[in-house]
């Protein structure tokens, strides 16, 4: 006897879809869990410039100068700061440090990081109970979306050529090396992006901002790792990859601007967007 039910065809699943939004993610989920870490910049309490005069700073132990030679710190009996494991007593002298460098030291609470950034050394706490980490609930993201991962090429400069950016602190300047462009196509459209060295030998890191910029995402910049490029200089630029930088976050960032060519003409709908954090301590920020 046959049936006169008829059995519904179960619905395909599109596995290579399905397998790129799971591998996103998992990417995004190890950025947040390491955006969030106890010693992470959400974790920062405060930014300190250092000058030739001595002075003391809110919830830091410790007297500071810098000069020549580097910061130098001077500390009282009842204080402590522990360099490399070891107790500071009276006086350390930490040297100069190289532009974009810095050391972590311990404090009660927390770190303290001395840094070098635009030309100034500077201080930043961090501390795991700063209540931006403690209340962080994520960053909202547009949907991971295959149109968004896009082919381009690498175009190497002659030489490194010294770029001058801004800075999301008013006044300060940073200098990187860009060792060439990235030349891609968005509908179309030839667009190119002058590109930093990226954190690992042969990558490449760029700057930029779109016209969702200050809008949907944050307004000041967003950066996209690139992998190296392969013998012929393709590279992938994946935008549902484009992070916030600290600056998105925190008034206590000194993160770099894009250079002006990298603000393109296009809506870039993918990545990450205003942090809620940044919308409630600015409503403007949509504008």
């Amino acid at each position: 006897m046959t049936s006169d039910t008829a059995t519904a065809a179960p619905t395909a699943v599109d596995e290579p879809a399905q397998a790129f939004a799971e591998d996103w993610q998992e990417w995004h989920r190890r950025h947040e869990e390491a955006r969030a870490d106890r010693h992470g910049f959400l974790a920062v309490a405060g930014l300190h410039w250092l000058t030739g005069e001595p002075q003391r700073f809110p919830g830091v132990p410790g007297t500071w100068h810098t000069g020549t030679d580097g910061p130098v710190v001077t500390v009282a009996d009842d204080e402590e700061i522990v360099v490399d494991g070891h107790r500071v007593r009276e006086r350390h002298d930490f040297g100069p440090i190289a532009e974009r460098a810095g050391i972590t030291v311990g404090i009660d609470g927390g770190v303290l990081e001395v840094a070098r950034r635009g030309g100034y050394d500077i201080l930043r706490p961090r501390r795991p109970d700063h209540p931006l980490r403690t209340h962080y609930r994520g960053t909202a993201t547009y949907p991971p979306a295959e149109r968004w991962v896009l082919q381009g090429r690498f175009v190497p400069f002659e030489r490194p050529r010294p770029t001058t950016v801004g800075a999301a602190v008013e006044g300060l300047q940073h200098v990187y090396d860009a060792p060439g462009r990235i030349e891609f196509s968005v509908d179309g459209l030839p667009l190119s992006l002058t590109a930093f060295n990226g954190a690992t030998p042969g990558s490449l890191s760029v700057l930029f901002t779109d016209t969702t910029s200050g809008v949907t995402t944050y307004g000041a910049n967003r950066s996209l790792a690139v992998r190296a490029p392969d013998e012929q200089g393709r590279v992938i630029l994946d935008f549902n990859r484009a992070v916030n930088l600290p600056c998105a976050y925190t008034d206590f960032a000194t993160c770099p601007l894009p250079p002006a060519e990298n603000r393109l003409p296009v809506a870039i709908e993918a990545g990450e967007k205003i942090p809620y954090e940044r919308l409630a301590a600015d409503p403007a920020a949509r504008s």
